[in-house]
């Protein structure tokens, strides 16, 4: 059992990459699998020319950091102190180390602490949440797809405090099943050569390598990188081979998915492990990941409406100025031009950017017609209709099986097509189109004619497990989505609005005023290039306007 003292720290930078600066520093002691006494937290006195001109670095204002903060040397050695000698652990190790501690280090010219012995959580996860985990496999990501508590607190304590929980609540049962329960052990697990189970790149993308036991063009795929010129790619390719030859590891625990939470409650509050489970409890578990995926699905149409409904009445009060704007930029754009060829290539070359103009211009006109109509259709979805769309979207889920045709190019289209369909109707809000597709999907595929398929469940333990997959990992790519989506101007701007219904007006007058400046500077370019122009030759420039 893990029983050795380590620390868990966290990092945050401000500055350009290659020249960063140490704005915070959190850390918790760990014993074992659990945290131990108070956590410790500081933040950096700015230096005075790093935050000169700026009002605000992750979060927090220059006067917080000027009042909160201590001098770099004071944090490190404070650190230093508390760590006592224990090795440190972080998520994204290379990132906090290369990027915080050791340029900061470097600068106070102070002894590096612990990075000999560092353990990164973050390649430790990669490995053993395997094939779960989708991208960067961010905490915010892992928080809610684990279900782990929110923290109270913010900035890096937070991701330290979600780091801690995300080990021992989600890591520790795996790492215990594997029998990786000392510090050494798991640092050499973490340390070697390893990569996902789902290809990350080529035209078998998203397939499980374990595919190319029985299908030919994945194993002649594999072949192919093995024999790559580039280095790492052979590498990676005989890895793949290699593991082929191995037996597939022992299924790591699951968790039941959703874990307490809205529209969860008749699977209960806690978390569900099957080890090695057979078709009963993988059906349990698909049925659990469907229903939170069908949540998750509806959260984001949902969200997706109001930002797409706020954007359409954004658009119009502002389209103007908008169409303006992109008119006096083709207007620069296309004189520069006329004066390039006229100077280069003659008055017949030039002659010609004319008639180039006249068509970006139409052009221009058209797609601003069409996103017109667009936003024109753009309306916050009704009580009841997101009351349907969960309903929806319960249905829709069922159809989900991203590895099912994979070796069948014709069905593999109709499927791509059909998520496709799904997919525009959600970003679009197109309810009309979700209820056909759910309430008939092969009618709807027939009367597009593509090839028919079968969206029934096979129930092989290993499709089904292929088929949870594959569920994991759209939850985290609709999460990835929503949490995207949470981060737009347009989001922000929705949230203030409910706040204070004045914010719009406020938004839009901020917009117009900086707008309005990009004009007057652009009508000044292109009063000077149409008097270029005629002195050049005699023209106007009269049909670049």
């Amino acid at each position: 059992m893990l029983r050795s003292e380590w620390i868990l720290f966290d990092t945050d930078t401000f500055g350009l990459k290659g020249n960063e600066r140490l704005v915070e520093l959190a850390a918790q002691k760990m014993r074992g699998w659990e945290p131990l006494g108070k956590p410790f937290r500081k933040l950096v006195q700015p230096h005075v020319d790093w935050l000169k001109g700026v009002s605000v670095a992750h979060g927090y204002s220059r006067e917080v950091l000027e009042r909160d903060g201590e001098p770099l040397h004071l944090v490190l050695e404070a650190f230093a102190k508390w760590c006592g000698g224990r090795p440190l652990a972080a998520y994204n190790l290379e990132h906090h180390l290369n990027e915080a501690l050791r340029p900061a280090w470097e600068e106070l010219r102070q002894a590096a602490h612990g990075d000999k012995e560092g353990l990164c959580l973050l390649r430790l996860a990669h490995r053993l949440l395997d094939p779960v985990p989708s991208g960067s496999c961010a905490l915010s990501t892992l928080r809610q797809f684990y279900r782990l508590p929110e923290t109270q607190v913010s900035g890096c304590l937070a991701d330290v405090q979600t780091t801690a929980a995300l080990f021992s609540e989600v890591l520790r049962p795996i790492l215990e099943q594997r029998g990786l329960d000392d510090w050494k052990a798991m640092n050499a697990y973490a340390e070697e050569e390893w990569h996902p189970s789902r290809l990350t790149f080529g035209k078998h993308k998203g397939r499980s390598f374990f595919d190319a036991r029985h299908d030919p063009e994945v194993r002649e795929w594999l072949e192919w990188l093995a024999e790559s010129s580039n280095p790492q790619s052979a590498a990676m390719g005989r890895w793949y081979l290699r593991a082929l030859e191995q037996p597939p590891p022992e299924p790591a625990p699951r968790f039941a998915a959703p874990v307490g939470g809205k529209g969860s409650s008749h699977f209960g509050h806690e978390v569900v492990m099957y080890v090695d489970p057979r078709v009963q409890h993988l059906r349990q578990l698909i049925d659990a990941a469907r229903l939170r995926l069908a949540d998750l699905e509806s959260e984001y149409t949902s969200q997706k409406s109001r930002v797409s409904a706020l954007q359409a009445v954004v658009f119009k009060r502002l389209r103007q100025h908008f169409e303006e704007r992109d008119r006096l930029r083709l207007v620069v754009r296309y004189r520069r031009a006329y004066v390039q060829k006229l100077l280069s290539e003659g008055e017949e070359a030039a002659a010609k950017v004319q008639q180039e103009f006249q068509e970006a211009k139409a052009q221009t006109k058209q797609e601003y017609e069409d996103i017109g109509a667009e936003m024109e259709a753009k309306r916050m979805l009704s009580d009841d209709e997101e009351a349907e769309l969960k309903r929806l979207w319960r249905d829709l889920v069922k159809l989900y099986h991203p590895d099912r045709y994979a070796s069948e190019p014709d069905k593999q289209e109709t499927y791509t097509k059909l998520t496709g369909a799904i997919n525009a109707a959600k970003d679009s809000g197109d309810l009309e189109t979700l209820r056909k597709i759910a309430a008939d999907p092969n009618a709807f595929i027939m009367r597009r004619g593509w090839a028919a398929i079968d969206l029934r469940d096979n129930n092989e333990p290993d499709e089904l497990q292929k088929l949870l997959h594959g569920l994991e990992a759209e939850m985290l790519a609709v999460i990835e989505a929503t949490d995207a989506l949470k981060r737009s101007p347009s989001y922000k701007l929705y949230e203030a609005m409910e706040d204070d219904e004045d914010e719009l007006d406020r938004a839009v007058t901020e917009q117009i005023a900086g707008i309005t400046k990009d004009i007057e500077q652009l009508q000044s370019e292109a009063e000077r290039l149409r008097r270029e122009i005629e002195e050049l030759s005699g023209d106007d420039s009269s049909q670049i306007k």
